[in-house]
């Protein structure tokens, strides 16, 4: 292994772009074909009269129906299956506290291919065998835990499986292990850091972290930049979702301009979400997954409902794989507030310009006197008692946040530490108006 070569792979990470399609032909052919093992592709293509040896370029992936999560739950546990189960050697599983949760199988060969994905987006930002990578994301059916496990072991990199939680034990590890990257929630880094500040911890000074992974919930541009002021780092975003794997669909490399897929693993579409019609590059629409070289359970045109676009498809880094936009939100977690369309990254994307703000917030939204109003609460970074200071303040994010989404919401501005915080993904909007229909 080289250790001085930006690229892990370099026979697929420095492709042309007309080298990857071909290589994405062959293997969406052969996928389509191992999908006919699959009871659920087998009677969606018997369905729609479509045949294998139909999909003869890369245009013809369209012929073919999406996949949902609702297909998911619908042949829970193992209807999508393409191997016998005696051949799968692991899966993971979504909650499913709204119904069946959705369970995805691995072969071994899968788990091998997925820890190569990881490895390959961690050796992209710098990290080498030198390395110790600290997880800070739950293990067992999250796949934050043991994809990014796997992933840095396969790089080489000294692992700690810290797991989630207990900010105390997490720093001490930092500490003591000379831990110089970590994978963490962007909102738990914050949390990590109010304690650092709370234990007289300066991460500048006092440890040796040089690279954060961010994923697993929207943020904004501001909120990164925030976060690597704060620990002193380089924070790349990360994609990932369990129906893909998990954690390796996608990274940000050292030019932090877009989030490369890899393009050998997955074909990428975006789509209107409601017309379901292939969008121009640089238009925002739902972020549609095919699968490439997965045994156990292929995916076809996986509807993420995850909303970005398309930045380009070449970089200075010398990868061709396409670059995305980090996630705007998703499709069903849109707020609809008196007829207007309303993310919640917006909002924080406002928030996080203010300097007198903390990084903690929650949107309520309620209906009073048949009026759909939004109440966004905020944490103060630091306590202030002069009243008309704050009332100015106040004035200003409403005026910034009507400016943005278009619509006046409630401000409410409170003492740090005052709203929930979770050890996991963050909860940021709460929706009270189904109790009023």
């Amino acid at each position: 292994m080289d250790y001085k070569s930006e690229y892990l792979h370099p026979q697929y990470e420095a492709l042309s772009r007309e080298e990857l399609q071909k290589l994405q032909l062959e293997r969406l052919q052969a996928t389509v074909q191992h999908c006919m093992n699959s009871p659920f592709y087998k009677a969606r293509f018997e369905q729609c009269g479509l045949k294998p040896e139909d999909i003869q370029s890369l245009d013809d992936i369209r012929k073919i129906p999406f996949t949902t999560k609702q297909d998911l739950r619908d042949t829970y546990p193992f209807g999508m299956a393409s191997v016998p189960l005696t051949k799968c050697v692991r899966l993971h599983s979504s909650s499913g506290t709204t119904g069946n949760p959705t369970v995805i199988l691995h072969t071994q060969k899968d788990l091998d291919e997925w820890a190569n994905a990881v490895a390959r987006c961690l050796w992209m930002v710098g990290l080498r065998p030198d390395d110790v990578f600290q997880n800070s994301s739950g293990y067992g059916m999250f796949t934050g835990g043991l994809g990014f496990q796997y992933g840095a072991e396969r790089l080489g990199a000294l692992t700690v499986p810290a797991a989630a939680g207990n900010s105390l034990r997490q720093i001490k590890f930092i500490k003591d292990f000379g831990t110089t990257a970590i994978h963490a929630v962007p909102s738990y880094v914050t949390r990590l850091y109010e304690v650092m500040q709370q234990e007289g911890v300066d991460p500048r000074r006092d440890t040796k972290l040089k690279v954060l992974a961010i994923g697993a919930e929207p943020h904004s541009e501001e909120q990164r930049k925030r976060i690597e002021d704060m620990l002193g780092v380089k924070a790349y975003n990360s994609f990932g979702m369990s129906e893909m794997c998990g954690p390796g669909v996608g990274f940000e490399c050292k030019e932090q301009n877009g989030l490369h897929f890899w393009e050998d693993y997955y074909i990428v579409e975006i789509v209107d979400p409601e017309t379901l019609e292939p969008v121009p590059d640089g238009e925002i629409g739902e972020l549609v997954l095919t699968t490439l070289n997965r045994e156990a359970m292929p995916l076809l045109r996986y509807r993420t409902r995850d909303l970005t676009r398309v930045l380009g498809r070449t970089c200075p880094c010398g990868r061709n794989h396409i670059r995305l936009d980090r996630m705007k939100g998703r499709s069903d977690d849109m707020m609809v507030l008196r007829g207007v369309n309303i993310f919640p990254i917006q909002i924080e994307k406002i928030l996080m310009q203010f300097d007198e703000l903390a990084s903690n917030y929650l949107i309520t939204l309620t209906t009073d006197d048949d009026n759909d109003n939004m109440t966004v609460e905020v944490e103060l970074e630091k306590f202030d008692d002069d009243y008309a200071k704050l009332q100015k303040l106040e004035k200003e994010i409403r005026r910034r946040l009507k400016d943005e989404i278009l619509l006046t919401p409630f401000v409410k501005l409170v003492p740090k530490g005052t709203l929930p915080v979770s050890e996991g993904k963050a909860v940021r909007v709460v929706d009270k108006r189904k109790v009023y229909q």
